[in-house]
This record gives structure tokens, sequence and C-alpha cells, in this order.
């Protein structure tokens, strides 16, 4: 995405708009937790979680980070209640619908990634449709992971390059490192320089397990739905702190 004068306007003195990170990924954890602190049932504090989402991804928008990718539903979280997982399905449908207008108007690409086949139909086409309008914005990339785990992604990247290989169409030692991350969910959208953990928690669950091979980590005990553009500032600036090395020496 081209920075323009608003991004330089809105971005904050202190940060160094030459270092921000390209791609920032957000494992938004403390949806449940933020609701129970306030005698609410779970299922607002995942409405209010997607409000905390929308809220930085305009953010990123405006300070000129390109890339933002958010961990919606793992595959674990089938494991979650039943009405609460039919509530987590019914809020995606309804908020890519209702907000599919406004992306186009700022010019959000969005994409989901995982295994996509085992949500709902009605869901599905919404993705489908919401993917297909928005493959052209020349905006922030916006990637939407769900009904996804790290591991499975792994292991469904080398059962395609398996039956490539069995196909005759790559020879084993044709396969590097390139090769691979063609076949991951996120190739087109490269690794995350930052992730950002809400909650406090100190794991990375199953997430971007290949992609997270160098990204810095920050963790912050504030619950997802109070992650604000406050808590965002506090999060690039430790990024900028951080010498990235990739495990060189300078």
């Amino acid at each position: 995405m081209t920075v323009n004068s608003t991004v330089l306007q809105e971005l904050p003195a202190d940060l160094d708009r030459e270092r921000l990170p390209r791609h920032v990924a957000v494992i938004m954890d403390g949806n449940g937790r933020w609701a129970k602190c306030r005698g609410l049932p779970r299922i607002v504090g995942h409405q209010r979680g997607v409000d905390a989402l929308k809220n930085l991804l305009r953010c990123c928008d405006d300070w000129g980070v390109q890339a933002l990718t958010a961990y919606a539903f793992s595959t674990e979280n089938w494991g979650r209640p039943l009405e609460e997982v039919d509530f987590l399905m019914t809020l995606f449908e309804r908020v890519l619908r209702q907000q599919l207008k406004e992306m186009m108007e700022e010019k959000v690409r969005i994409q989901f990634v995982g295994n996509l086949e085992k949500l709902p139909p009605s869901l599905q086409a919404e993705i489908a449709r919401s993917m297909e309008m928005t493959r052209h914005n020349p905006g922030i990339q916006f990637t939407v992971a769900t009904n996804y785990g790290g591991r499975q992604e792994i292991l469904a990247a080398c059962r395609s390059i398996a039956t490539q290989v069995q196909e005759g169409k790559i020879q084993p030692e044709q396969i590097d490192r390139e090769l691979f991350e063609r076949h991951l969910y996120t190739s087109s959208v490269g690794d995350p320089d930052l992730l950002i953990r809400t909650s406090g928690e100190m794991r990375i669950s199953n997430f971007l397990l290949w992609q997270m091979a160098y990204a810095e980590l920050y963790v912050t005990d504030t619950l997802w739905p109070e992650f604000d553009r406050g808590e965002f500032h506090r999060a690039l600036s430790a990024y900028q702190k951080r010498d990235r090395r990739f495990g060189k020496v300078r």
C-alpha cells in the first residue's frame, strides 16, 4: 500500500515509518474473559472483539502497515460449546455481509485461509463473494485465518507436493524453501514481521508455525476487546526497539 499524506499525519511522532512492520499478525485472545469479568455472555465478548479487529485494521491502514493477519477460528475451536460455535459462524457471515461495501470503499483486499470446506455452506458462499469482490483492491491485505491450524497447513502443503512428485511434475531435489512456501495458505502475503498476542498467554497456539520462524513476538495482558490504537502504538514502539538479526551477527 502506498504511504500517503494521511498516513504521515496520523502516524505517532515517536514511530519511524521506515521501520514499521510490513505484516502484522494477531492472536485475538480474551473475548470470553472480558465478558465474564463484566457478568456478560461470552458472545458479547466476541461481538466486541469484532469491533476491536475493525479498529485495528483501520489503524494499520492509516499508519502504513501493509498486511494484517488475524487468527479468527482455529481447528481446535470446534471443541467449544455448540452454541458458541454456531454463534461465531453466524457472526462471521453477518459481519462479512455488512462490511463488504465499506471494505470496497476503503480498498481492503480480504482473503480467508484455512480448511474452509468444513465451514457452513452459507458462510463459504459469503467468503467466496468477499474475496472475489475485493481481490483487485490496492489497499491493505487483510487475511482471516478461519478453521486454521499451523500443523494442518504444513501437512496439506506436504501432501500437495508429494502428489506432484508422484505425478512426475516435481523432482524431489527441486523441493526447497521457496517451493514449499508456494504451497502454504499464506503464499500471497508472506511471513509476518510482528505477532501480537493479547490476554497474556505465552504461546502461539498452532498459528502460522512455519511463517513465525523470525517474527518478533509481543504479548500484552490487555484482553482483546480492549486492544485499541494506544495498545497498538505500544506494540509498534516495542517492535521498533528490537534488533532483528535473523540468526546473524551485525
